[in-house]
């Protein structure tokens, strides 16, 4: 399931970009809100995974819509959206709990390398211990390097385990083609992202029906999540 996010600005065009980026990069987008009030009431009725707060709004401001719906919900990551003459109001943020935040004007690029950081504190992948990774009947050994499934070790290429590991580390986040190359193969790779479809090929075809973990997502990258039989 793609992290459901509350986008909460006064400025319509704001919303209508921070909206275009999270979809593009394969967010769901379930509400926006113009105040602190009404994100409030759209908190209340959508339950989202994140919400994106802007700081100066009429009826009632960012920093004191955190903290109300903390109150609910302690563990929702908020990321702030805030002008460059907010530091004040970015420090009380952090007090009240707020997880991150950027500040106006911001590429797409920065808002979601800070929003990938904060999902990746706040849903930490499901693990046995710090040198394994099992998710019903899979399991990797980090120190090992193996990967079995209901106990039967299967073999997967030097590429193959690391892309999967890379992966289930990000687990329920949406990561881009660019990122997979990046992280996976490294910065000077010069091939093209034919070569992470091949890689998903045949890496969902040794998992056999544990790919189902693995998402396409159209015109983005892949995410790594728990989807039911």
């Amino acid at each position: 399931m793609a992290t459901r996010v509350l986008v909460v600005d006064d400025a319509a065009f704001m919303r209508m970009m921070v909206k275009d980026i999270l979809s593009k990069n394969g967010y769901e987008i379930v509400g926006e809100a113009e105040n602190g009030m009404k994100a409030l009431e759209k908190y209340q009725e959508l339950k989202p995974d994140l919400v994106t707060m802007d700081i100066t709004m009429p009826e009632m401001d960012g920093i004191t819509a955190v903290k109300e719906i903390k109150k609910t919900k302690p563990q929702l990551p908020f990321i702030l959206l805030s002008a460059l003459g907010e530091e004040y109001d970015r420090i009380h943020g952090f007090d009240v709990g707020v997880d991150d935040y950027v500040v106006k004007p911001f590429s797409s690029k920065e808002l979601m390398m800070r929003i990938h950081a904060i999902l990746k504190r706040v849903h930490p992948v499901e693990a046995v211990s710090s040198e394994q990774f099992q998710i019903d009947g899979m399991v990797i050994d980090y120190s090992a390097r193996t990967v079995t499934i209901e106990g039967q070790r299967i073999q997967l290429s030097p590429k193959e385990y690391e892309l999967l590991v890379y992966l289930v580390k990000n687990m329920g986040i949406a990561l881009t083609r660019e990122q997979l190359l990046q992280n996976v193969w490294g910065y000077d790779f010069f091939g093209d992202d034919r070569t992470l479809d091949t890689h998903i090929k045949l890496l969902r075809k040794n998992l056999g029906d544990y790919a189902k973990y693995i998402i396409t997502l159209r015109g983005v990258g892949y995410r790594f999540e728990k989807v039911n039989a």
